[in-house]
């Protein structure tokens, strides 16, 4: 059994490449090398950008395939051992069932008022003419709606120190810090100046003040109480075993940081694009327009070319690179080449989503192509696939179309600076290489719109 092809550098080099410039190197690879190579990462690895690999990858999940917690301990000094992110096997469904239920259905329109709410607090402070950084404020935005969306309505100086200290942590996102989450031997604590002292400190403060807020929940009980925490506090798994403190504690760290940060960033690259190209925004804002109720979620959600904008977003520039490891329980063949029991498996969505074939003209911005045709979950998946794919999916998708519903019918905004913005690296996920500024040019006035598409069916992705 043989590897795939793959460059041919040190490894050490492979890996700095791949801490410094992933997706460049990615795309190197692939075009060298075709739908499947190996990397020499801490070991070799294989990536594949192929749907149907991805496919047999991400539906042979406990057969073919297994998605060990091993080689996602990088984001356990972030989210904590018991995080659904780090925990695998039996432990995984576990904490995947108690944790769906306030992810999904009916529990989604109550969050709705909230997105709605958070939203027009941040943009009321917008003034005309005076530029803002988009990322800060998708980041505010999302951050306050994750925190009352898993604490309830939450103000005090609880929350406010939890909000400024999970946002510092989360902004320093260096290369060194990279570094030192794929080399666990330097992880080493300098005192509060040095990196990793810092961050280490910061964490201990978020779990004091996370602890806390279990703690008073545990001392006064609320079952009027709706929010994310108190659904999980009352979750019982199949032997009536409710999540222990600790349990808990890393599953809200999980959803405050995974929940906030990768959706604001996917915000800040939708208007970034709807921004760049004037006919995307002149249909998306007759679309709007034509909207009876502005403020009606449900509503929101179906609109097939807000729909479109979405997911052109997740495509071009997909906040998350890969999937989750998988790792090959029994031989197997993939792409041609037979694996055997051990070997270390990606998917690059990146590379996936840049495909010609799939997405032709692939580096430009055309939501159209959403309408034109409906893409397997093998051939557009934003979130993963499989046991690992995102929980938070149906909450990411349904707050940003109400985000970006609010901010276009509310203002009409426009880009500073015009130049291209490219993805790179931001901690283990992807962001704008440079800030993005925007200006407020006059407040939104629903114009008579005609409303033309091309032709083809939309979808829910």
């Amino acid at each position: 059994m043989k590897l795939p092809k793959g460059p041919q550098s040190p490894a050490l080099v492979q890996m700095l490449q791949w801490i410094f410039r992933p997706m460049p190197f990615m795309a190197e690879c692939a075009e060298r090398y075709g739908d499947i190579f190996t990397m020499q990462l801490n070991g070799p690895v294989v990536f594949t950008c192929n749907p149907q690999a991805l496919q047999q990858m991400l539906t042979s999940d406990t057969k073919e395939f297994t998605a060990p917690r091993d080689w996602n301990m990088v984001f356990e000094p972030m989210l904590g051992k018991n995080s659904l992110i780090t925990v695998d096997g039996e432990v995984h469904r576990r904490q995947r069932q108690l944790l769906m239920p306030p992810l999904h259905g009916d529990r989604m329109r109550t969050y709705g008022q909230v997105i709605n709410d958070v939203t027009e607090q941040v943009i009321s402070q917008w003034q005309i003419d005076k530029p803002f950084c988009v990322r800060s404020a998708m980041q505010a935005i999302t951050m306050r709606v994750i925190m009352q969306a898993v604490f309830g309505l939450y103000e005090g100086p609880r929350a406010e120190e939890l909000e400024t200290v999970l946002a510092t942590m989360l902004n320093e996102s260096s290369p060194f810090r990279v570094i030192e989450l794929y080399f666990p031997a330097l992880r080493q604590d300098f005192g509060p100046r040095s990196s990793w002292g810092r961050f280490i400190r910061r964490r201990q403060r978020v779990h004091q003040l996370l602890n806390e807020e279990i703690q008073e929940r545990r001392d006064n009980p609320d079952e009027s109480r709706t929010d994310i925490l108190n659904l999980l506090m009352a979750a019982r798994d199949e032997d009536g075993q409710p999540m222990t403190d600790e349990e808990l504690r890393d599953e809200l760290m999980t959803l405050l940081t995974a929940g906030h940060e990768t959706t604001a960033t996917a915000l800040t690259w939708a208007l970034y694009w709807i921004h760049k190209s004037p006919s995307v925004q002149e249909k998306l804002l007759a679309e709007l327009d034509n909207l009876s109720d502005r403020s009606d979620s449900t509503s929101i959600l179906k609109l097939p070319y807000l729909n479109a904008v979405y997911s052109e977003t997740l495509r071009i520039y997909p906040v998350g690179m890969l999937t989750f490891p998988r790792v090959v329980k029994t031989p197997v063949s993939l792409c041609g080449y037979e694996l055997a029991p051990g070997t270390v498996v990606l998917g690059s969505i990146y590379l996936t989503h840049q495909r010609e074939d799939l997405y032709p003209q692939h580096q430009q911005f055309k939501p159209e192509r959403f309408l034109e045709r409906q893409f397997s979950p093998y051939e557009f998946l934003p979130f993963g696939g499989g046991v690992r794919r995102c929980i938070g999916m149906a909450f990411a998708q349904f707050e940003m179309k109400v985000v970006l519903a609010k901010i276009l019918s509310s203002w009409d905004l426009a880009l500073v600076d015009h130049r291209d913005v490219q993805p790179k690296r931001r901690g283990l996920v992807t962001g704008p290489d440079r800030s993005i500024q925007m200006v407020v040019k006059s407040q939104h006035q629903p114009k008579s719109r005609t409303l033309v598409h091309p032709q083809g069916d939309s979808h829910n992705n």
